[in-house]
């Protein structure tokens, strides 16, 4: 099983409209031996960040169609930071989620030995709380999550662990 990243834009539905589709999306995934892990929509721009596991690609592109959902991007993930059992467990803790993109040549060893060196730096800033990283297989960019009172607040975790900000989202966890 492969964790996957899709993220699409709300185009004008309703939040009762999404949780109907997030609904199809996570009976259908079950079906395909799959799972909806999580599901969060960024509060100012509408765009949808899911979270699946799924047997391949095409077994997950057929669960989105068959939901009704485009999309604008699938990439394979890792988690970071958090197992699987942990983040359904924890995933309504985050409110806020990073985008980096990530610079061309970096290793996935390279990723993870610097997270593994800065990540207790967090600790400088003890009103975030790091929740988890996923960070594409491509490398191409990680989806960091955290739970904060602001957006100042990540702001200053991300300068004290010396990580890059592309994008800062305020996200919602919704629940299908």
């Amino acid at each position: 099983m492969t964790l996957y990243l899709v993220e699409d834009d709300r185009q004008e539905r309703t939040k009762e409209q999404v949780s109907e589709i997030l609904e199809r999306i996570a009976t259908l995934a079950s079906k395909s031996q799959g799972e909806l892990i999580e599901a969060l929509i960024g509060e100012r721009e509408g765009r949808l960040f899911l979270i699946i596991k799924a047997l391949d690609r095409a077994s997950l592109e057929q669960v989105l169609e068959n939901a009704g959902l485009s999309w604008q991007l699938i990439k394979e993930m890792r988690l970071i930071g958090q197992d699987l059992a942990t983040v359904r467990e924890r995933k309504d803790k985050a409110n806020y989620l990073v985008q980096w993109n990530l610079p061309p040549g970096l290793t996935m060893e390279t990723y993870l030995q610097r997270k593994a060196e800065k990540t207790p730096l967090y600790a400088q800033v003890p009103e975030v709380s790091f929740e988890r990283t996923y960070v594409c297989e491509d490398l191409s960019k990680c989806l960091c999550f955290y739970d904060s009172p602001d957006e100042a607040a990540v702001k200053r975790a991300r300068e004290v662990v010396g990580a890059p900000i592309d994008s800062l989202t305020s996200i919602e966890n919704i629940h299908p």
